[in-house]
């Protein structure tokens, strides 16, 4: 039993952060779109500055869950996939400094190098969580002493490369979505027409990458033994509606509010397909780890969630207020503190 609440609750955390930290990579990777001036700059930078570092507690929650809960998928998860792994930090390493070093120095060729790192470490991110988990889901070369046997440029095929387009696209438009919210002006409405113009090729994205789903994974058995999951792809298709309908008549928290949960179901489609395997073989179903082979002692789990009923109320209540104390809108140079 523990062993599947940790499995959901670990599908959930990494939902949730690809909510959050979706609109800050984004709105970093739509900045050389949409910003046309240094005022611009900075609100972009401003939109997603105050929640970036606590969006992150959620990607340090759901490694650390791996690692405490499923303490063999995460060894071979994070050994096998560890020059992805390392890209990742790096990239993340350069958005975080950019936000506090941009403004240190009054000189544009400093802002343009903390600038293009804004760039590249909200762009990899996004492509390189798309492929590394479009992979997860399609299967690893991973032997009988669950070793991954494949390297970087094994992860590099049509379907790994198809999420990670897929999930460059989804958080663009959920970070044009939130710079809607926090933009005024010109940046405002290109923000909007970024946001309208991203989503019919999210939409084809989407339906391609369920379409290669069903023909080369194994992520839609659970659905098709239990027809009543569906409904998770239900939501999905409810929520990217409803973020376009809302965005044509211009309440864009309601907008946003949809993409979240279009974001939130497609990772969770995607974890439920798994269960119970964490890691599937693509060299034999026999070399998968689930949640039975993989999981740490029933008492760890359980210990661990008692911990977690704890603080994970708490971390959703500071997340719940930072939105809504930081989301006004930025009208004046006197808003900016990046």
């Amino acid at each position: 039993m523990f062993e599947t609440i940790w499995f959901l609750l670990w599908g959930v955390l990494w939902a949730v952060y690809f909510v959050l930290d979706g609109f800050d990579l984004g709105i970093g990777t739509l900045m050389p779109f949409l910003a046309k001036n240094e005022f611009e700059k900075r609100a972009m930078y401003n939109a997603g500055g105050p929640f970036w570092d606590g969006n992150e507690v959620w990607l340090i929650s759901a490694g650390g869950v791996t690692f405490a809960a499923f303490p063999q998928a995460y060894a071979t998860m994070f050994s096998g996939l560890y020059s992805a792994l390392m890209l990742l930090l790096f990239a993340l390493i350069l958005r975080g400094v950019s936000f506090e070093f941009r403004s240190k120095v009054d000189n544009d060729s400093w802002r343009s190098v903390w600038d293009a790192c804004q760039v590249a470490g909200s762009f990899l991110p996004a492509l390189l969580l798309g492929v590394a988990f479009a992979n997860l889901f399609h299967g690893l070369p991973i032997n009988e002493a669950h070793v991954n046997t494949g390297g970087l440029f094994d992860l590099l095929n049509p379907y790994g490369l198809l999420g990670g387009v897929l999930f460059v696209a989804m958080f663009c438009m959920h970070g044009a979505l939130w710079l809607s919210i926090r933009a005024t002006g010109e940046l405002k409405k290109r923000a909007m027409t970024t946001a309208a113009r991203l989503w019919p090729a999210v939409l084809v994205l989407v339906l391609a990458f369920l379409a290669y789903s069903f023909v080369n994974t194994q992520l839609f058995g659970n659905y098709l033994k239990n027809p009543h999951l569906f409904l998770i792809l239900a939501a999905a298709v409810a929520g990217l509606v409803l973020s376009r309908i809302y965005l044509a008549q211009g309440q864009v928290w309601k907008a946003w509010g949809g993409s979240a949960v279009f974001i939130a179901c497609v990772a969770l489609f995607g974890v439920v397909g798994l269960f119970p395997a964490i890691l599937i073989s693509t060299l034999n179903p026999a070399f998968s780890l689930t949640i039975h082979n993989a999981a740490s002692s029933q008492l760890t789990l359980k210990i661990m969630l008692g911990v977690a009923l704890v603080f994970v109320p708490l971390v959703i209540g500071y997340q719940v207020w930072s939105l809504k104390t930081f989301s006004q809108p930025i009208e004046a140079e006197s808003d900016l503190e990046y």
